[in-house]
Order: C-alpha cells, then structure tokens, then sequence
C-alpha cells in the first residue's frame, strides 16, 4: 500500500507507479468516481473522437479491393484514436 501526503491546498500527487499502473501519462486526464464509503476510483480518461473521424478511412487503402473485417475494424480503432 501506498501512503500520500495532503498539501495545504488540498491536493496530492500520485507517484509515477501509481500512474503507469493505472495507464496514466503525462498530460492526459484522469476521472475521479466518489464511491460509497469514502473510497474514490481514479482512471484515465478516455479520449473521444467524433464519429465522423472514421469516414473515409479506407478510401485511399482498399483501390477496388477487398478488405477484411479485421482490416475495417483497425481501421475504425485506428480512426476512434485519432490515428488516421
């Protein structure tokens, strides 16, 4: 178990392991859930993209050929994470 200090502002900071547990990097932002009994669930905050970001994908991939469902699915993952 970890032990944090408080500051006098109210605030801690959460060591890098913790972070790296919990898939946090620098930048990102987490969410705090309050949850019964004074317990708190911090995680990283998804990022979201339009769904729009997805159109058009697999214009310039395919050429008139088919594509996978495995291909169309990374294609729709690599869009939903920004890799376009």
């Amino acid at each position: 178990m970890t032990t944090l200090s408080v500051t006098a502002k109210g605030q801690i900071t959460l060591k890098r392991d913790l972070l790296q547990h919990i898939g946090i990097q620098q930048g990102q932002r987490v969410e705090v859930v309050k949850l019964p009994d004074g317990e708190l669930r911090i995680k990283a905050k998804q990022q979201t993209q339009p769904i729009s970001s997805v159109f058009g994908l697999l214009k310039d991939k395919t050429s008139g050929t088919v594509v996978s469902i495995e291909e169309m699915n990374q294609a729709v993952a690599a869009g939903w994470a920004g890799d376009k």
